[in-house]
């Protein structure tokens, strides 16, 4: 899953708060912003590897899609089995 966040010192908090409730499902999470120190962009930028049912993964991508200012795309990326 990827998700993109606008004004980030705003809606930072509420994506922790549903990403930690549903932490079960998240198997590594990478969070990327430009800047540093007193530079730091206001929008970022977070990566899922989701475990578990998928049924739980398009859930957790529409209630993040439901918060003020915040993007997110659920992707299934695979390798076609021969």
């Amino acid at each position: 899953m990827a998700i993109m966040i606008d004004h980030r010192k705003e809606a930072a908090t509420r994506v922790q708060q549903l990403l930690t409730g549903w932490g079960c499902l998240i198997k590594t999470r990478l969070g990327l912003h430009d800047g540093v120190l007193d530079n730091c962009s206001d929008v970022g930028l977070i990566i899922l590897e989701l475990v578990g049912e998928e049924e739980k993964h398009k859930e957790l991508c529409r209630k993040l899609n439901l918060l003020n200012g915040v993007k997110a795309k659920y992707i299934n990326l695979s390798f076609d089995e021969q």
